[in-house]
């Protein structure tokens, strides 16, 4: 309450969510005329256009929150990883909006000035069209994720360019960080393919061409490389050829589904299996089998569910913003569909402590430079990556999210 007796904007704001809710905002709310209601002491929900009232009563749940966040319409002054802990409610399930709450709520809605038709969906958001995992469609949800901009990308994921889970091995050591932890990673590739001078290596998803230099620099191996993103391909390229690698490197704008080459001594498939769908799966495991040699080993290093699936019709903040037709699935699972192809696995390893620390990196880049990377991209963009990568840090600390390296060889 203000000191003249009138209800806040901030104040009717947040009756008004607690009464769509039935349960307590847990965050302090300004709204956009700088009034504050709520508990003191955390970070602050900041409501700065009506419109996201707005967005939330036309999309309840966590792709209303992502829209108006996306748009600029909420932010959150302070921690941005406390908010998203005292939203997760919010954020992981749908607002429970039903009929007698709006009823109950019409007069504030009304005071607020939030009836009207919904906004305008913000124009980061995107719809894939095309059978699901069709390679047409595969191309336009790679595109819209990995054509961001490789200077973007740089800015992000700092100059090692590797966009997986990083291998944390020296912990708080002075001067260890995230690219060391990254070439620890790949080096750990590299030894359990027990690559040799001579040998061939296929880098399914080579993205920017991080592994496959890293292999022929120092394992004398040669590498072809492919990936569906052209400014990724176009990347790599340079970066193989300022490397003085090009004789040992040959980077594809290629699918893998149309690779042709003799069967190789070794595959590493990194990050590539999420992009692949849970229908698709088996084919993709066959296809890999049929690309090596007897006795080759394959790596495969891919984000898990650690629940049971099952794909509902509900869009998420993921499939609309960040992934567009990503599946994951329980490591169990995959491990299944590699030993069907035919391959005997040797290992699982589970990598989950050490995604946190690689997505908080990514996000502290992204805040150092921030006004950098609103002018590489835009606003809304950036805003999307510092709210995915955030979350999905507290996804993993919070085991709702794994992620493995499976090692196997063809039989």
């Amino acid at each position: 309450m203000n000191t003249s007796g009138l209800v806040s904007a901030a104040d009717r704001t947040r009756q008004l969510l607690e009464g769509l809710l039935r349960r307590p905002l847990p965050l302090r709310l300004r709204a956009w005329d700088g009034s504050e209601a709520g508990p003191l002491g955390g970070p602050t929900l900041v409501v700065s256009n009506r419109r996201a009232l707005r967005r939330l009563l036309w999309q309840p749940g966590e792709l209303g929150l992502a829209r108006a966040y996306v748009s600029g319409d909420i932010g959150v002054d302070g921690d941005l990883y406390e908010a998203l802990e005292a939203l997760s409610s919010l954020i992981w399930e749908p607002l429970p909006v039903r009929g007698k709450e709006i009823r109950a709520a019409i007069g504030s809605l009304v005071r607020l000035g939030v009836i009207g038709p919904p906004p305008p969906r913000p124009k980061e958001e995107i719809t894939v069209s095309g059978a699901r995992h069709s390679k047409a469609r595969d191309r336009q949800a790679v595109s819209h994720h990995y054509d961001v901009g490789n200077d973007f990308y740089r800015l992000v994921l700092g100059p090692t360019m590797v966009y997986s889970c990083a291998l944390w091995t020296s912990g708080e050591a002075p001067g260890y960080g995230l690219d060391t932890a990254q070439q620890d990673k790949l080096a750990l590739i590299c030894r359990k393919l027990e690559l040799k001078p001579g040998q061939r290596l296929l880098d399914v998803g080579c993205g920017w061409g991080g592994l496959a230099i890293h292999a022929a620099r120092h394992h004398g191996v040669t590498v072809v490389g492919v990936t569906i993103s052209e400014t990724q391909a176009e990347y790599a390229r340079k970066q193989v050829a300022e490397a003085g690698l090009s004789d040992m490197v040959e980077i594809r704008h290629q699918d893998y589904r149309d690779v042709r080459v003799d069967p190789v001594d070794a595959i590493a498939s990194v990050g590539m299996g999420e992009h692949v769908g849970r229908e698709h799966y088996a084919d993709y495991a066959r296809t890999l089998h049929g690309l090596l040699k007897p006795g080759g080993r394959l790596l495969n290093q891919q984000i898990a569910s650690l629940w049971s699936v099952s794909r509902g019709s509900r869009r998420t903040f993921i499939d609309a913003y960040v992934f567009p037709d990503g599946e994951l699935d329980r490591v169990g699972v995959t491990v299944a569909r590699f030993e069907d192809a035919g391959f005997e696995v040797r290992s699982v390893e589970a990598m989950r402590e050490h995604y946190g620390p690689t997505l908080r990196a990514w996000v502290r880049n992204l805040q150092d430079d921030w006004d950098r990377a609103v002018a590489l991209t835009s606003p809304g963009r950036a805003r999307v990556w510092l709210l995915y990568m955030a979350a999905c840090a507290l996804g993993f600390e919070r085991r709702q999210f794994g992620v493995n390296q499976i090692l196997a060889v063809r039989a």
